[in-house]
């Protein structure tokens, strides 16, 4: 029994050693154990998913395939939107958008323009299925060895499913999207068809948009009849049309035309004599000349988005530029501007129409709009908001101040002459703008009452209330200067600036009318008369002399210290214009100051500008309410809708409000945007709300007590004491 189980167990452990033999030897032929075992794994996994990623693009494809347009539809498209642009007259002043061509079927693009395009864009376009697999690859192994960037990789097919169907954003989706969609216009249209698509839709720069479009808009003449060295030039505009476009860098162009050359030379398609044509021999069209006139453009256009519901037909824009006053606006800001300076000039008619705007001395060197982009220092300029704040609060022109010295919170200012002139009044320190006077005021008016008056006026800039501000130190915009300037000519009335009249379809329907908003009477009149009295008085004797121009001028200069920036603005004859020069880079322009090469610059430009108006006076006779006029004990309260008033933060509160709620505009005392009280104190009286005013709600607060409304009005006897005087303007008291 017992040898019965030892020859058992000898067999058992003879069995599982041969098992294990076996074992080792299948390990040894699958390559080494478990290894030999993932690779297997990993191929088997490679395999499948390979596969179902083939049955993927497969379906994907079939149903893009079956989705696309027909190619009579995709021809149909149209390539961008055509925007004419017209001047005040009616004349054409730009064109935007794809220039005229037309469609050219294969059978008539020339070959040598269907090979030009072949062997610069994509060599094997006739042997890949719309992706083209070693072009891939090498990109893929250039990104791996070299620069870590994947490129190169686009066929004509994928360039004409991203032009037709995709953007330009350079994702992984938008790549993946782009292949499938190159597939399914291989598997839907034939290779003729697709070069036909790409050949007269592709982009070339200049507005051109296929091949007839580059050739009428580069060479004068139809694509019909392009020559060797025409075809490479447009084929090489593609990859680049900012750079390699004729309008763009001819220079570039040309270079750019020779390698295109060598490669059709290369794979075949040119003789190497036909490959030595030198294309500088091409007589290029004359480009037009980009004038000024496109700064104005650059503003007003991307307002279409707004004014226009979403379209892509062809339109017209009829705008407010005035072609006159554009040229002579451009000639003289190129004409005044010192050298290695930039300038910047606008101009509005009374109602805010824009008639000139020049952001610069030369768009084709820079595009920069200076005029409505930039933020510079307006320098004393912005003195216009001090004084207005001074007039409101109670100053007249002919009130006696003191220039002296004075510091204030730590700041000590200056005048720009070294000296102070002692006693004198607000006319003359306004027309010669006394530093120090301008300090004095905005500390007594109140720094944030200056912020919000500029506010007010159309300031849209961040405004500080440091006390230096009052001498131009917020940086600003020229149009918003321009603008409060009109607002000042306009009597006090808001302007809003616009360049737009109307948009019309190609068929001539109106798709957009301007309408003037009601103006909002921002100020009095009489404080509106007193400005524009000290405006007149800094050109007819001030440091404005060199605007004028031989008719009244009101208007103001301004300059930053180390002559950084020089500034005028003023109107004459209901045209309000701006001057701003200065280098971009904020350094040093020897000698700029507002009353030189700014004021030449406006009174050459407004010489011209006005020539066909009549002459106008200003009104700066002022007509001063009763408050100001009349002894304290007589003055009469009147209708409140008579006057506009300012709350104790110098925000503007609107007239005729039912609601009790002030300018939803309105700033706080820093010049920020905030919701306004209504009246409550402003005169300085109670809040009892028994007494309704004519014109507002009932339940408004009352604005005066009754004690005192009696005692104005002569319903009561007058008491003994002094009533307070009814203070329209705010904080202070009036002089």
């Amino acid at each position: 029994m017992a040898g019965k189980d030892s020859r058992r167990s000898r067999t058992t452990h003879q069995k599982t050693a041969a098992a294990r033999a076996r074992a080792r030897a299948e390990e040894d032929a699958d390559g080494g154990g478990g290894f030999g075992k993932w690779v297997k794994r990993l191929f088997l996994w490679g395999a499948v998913l390979a596969l179902l990623a083939t049955v993927f693009v497969g379906i994907a494809v079939a149903f893009a395939a079956r989705s696309l347009p027909s190619f009579y539809q995709l021809r149909a498209t149209q390539n961008g939107q055509t925007i004419v642009v017209r001047a005040r007259d009616g004349s054409e002043i730009a064109e935007l958008g794809p220039n005229f061509g037309q469609w050219l079927d294969s059978s008539q693009i020339p070959e040598t323009m269907k090979e030009a395009m072949v062997a610069v864009e994509d060599r094997r376009f006739y042997m890949h299925p719309g992706v083209d697999p070693l072009g891939l690859m090498r990109a893929v192994y250039v990104a791996m060895t070299g620069d870590k960037r994947v490129s190169a990789t686009s066929t004509i097919t994928q360039q004409l499913a991203r032009n037709v169907f995709l953007n330009n954003n350079r994702s992984l989706d938008r790549k993946l999207r782009e292949g499938i969609l190159a597939l399914a216009l291989e598997a839907k249209f034939t290779k003729a068809q697709i070069l036909e698509l790409y050949l007269n839709k592709v982009y070339f720069g200049g507005g051109a948009y296929g091949i007839d479009s580059a050739s009428r808009t580069f060479f004068s003449h139809p694509g019909t009849e392009l020559s060797i060295p025409e075809a490479a030039i447009i084929a090489g505009m593609v990859k680049a049309p900012s750079h390699y476009s004729p309008t763009a860098d001819v220079d570039a162009a040309i270079g750019r035309a020779g390698v295109v050359l060598g490669l059709m030379r290369d794979q075949g398609y040119i003789t190497a004599s036909e490959a030595q044509i030198d294309p500088s021999t091409v007589k290029l069209k004359a480009a037009k000349a980009q004038n000024s006139v496109r700064y104005f453009t650059d503003w007003a256009l991307p307002q279409l988005d707004v004014l226009l519901p979403v379209t892509s037909e062809p339109i017209e824009v009829w705008t407010t530029i005035d072609p006159g006053m554009q040229q002579a606006a451009t000639a003289a800001v190129k004409a005044n501007a010192p050298k290695g300076s930039q300038g910047a000039l606008v101009s509005m008619d009374r109602d805010g129409a824009v008639l000139a705007l020049v952001g610069g001395t030369d768009y084709v060197e820079t595009n920069y709009n200076r005029a409505v982009t930039a933020q510079r220092q307006p320098g004393s300029a912005w003195k216009l908001f001090v004084y207005l704040a001074a007039l409101e609060a109670g100053y007249k022109p002919e009130d006696r101040v003191v220039d002296t010295p004075v510091t204030i919170d730590g700041w000590t200012p200056r005048n720009s002459s070294g000296r102070n002139v002692g006693e004198t009044n607000l006319r003359t320190a306004f027309a010669y703008s006394i530093n120090t006077v301008a300090a004095q005021l905005g500390n007594e008016v109140g720094f944030g009452t200056v912020a919000s008056m500029a506010r007010r006026f159309g300031i849209t800039t961040p405004v500080s209330t440091y006390p230096s501000m009052v001498l131009g130190s917020n940086e600003v915009r020229l149009i918003d200067m321009v603008r409060a300037f009109a607002a000042v000519s306009a009597k006090g009335q808001s302007v809003e600036p616009y360049g737009i009249v109307k948009v019309t379809s190609a068929s001539g329907e109106v798709l957009y009318q301007h309408e003037r908003s009601r103006p909002i009477q921002l100020v009095p009149d009489y404080v509106a008369a007193g400005i524009t009295d000290l405006l007149q008085t800094a050109v007819n004797t001030g440091t404005g002399r060199a605007a004028q121009i031989g008719r009244p001028v009101a208007g103001k200069t301004g300059t930053t210290s180390s002559n950084k920036d020089g500034y005028f603005v003023g109107f004459s004859s209901g045209i309000t214009t701006g001057v701003w020069m200065g280098r971009d880079d904020s350094r040093v322009v020897p000698g700029l100051q507002g009353g030189t090469a700014p004021a030449r610059a406006f009174a050459a430009y407004m010489r011209y500008a006005v020539k066909d108006r009549p002459v106008t006076q200003f009104e700066t006779e002022l007509t001063l309410p009763e408050w100001q006029i009349e002894p304290d004990d007589e003055a009469m309260f009147g209708n409140p809708d008579d006057y506009y008033f300012v709350d104790e933060q110098g925000n503007l509160i609107e007239r005729g409000r039912d609601d009790g709620v002030g300018d939803a505009g309105g700033t706080d005392e820093v010049g920020n945007s905030r919701d306004q009280p209504g009246f409550d104190d402003a005169l300085g009286g109670g809040q009892q709300p028994a007494r309704p005013q004519p014109g507002r709600g009932q339940d408004m607060p009352q604005a005066a007590s009754d004690d005192f409304l009696d005692r104005a009005t002569g319903s009561a006897p007058v008491q003994p004491r002094t009533p307070p005087r009814p203070q329209p303007t705010g904080t202070q008291p009036p002089r």
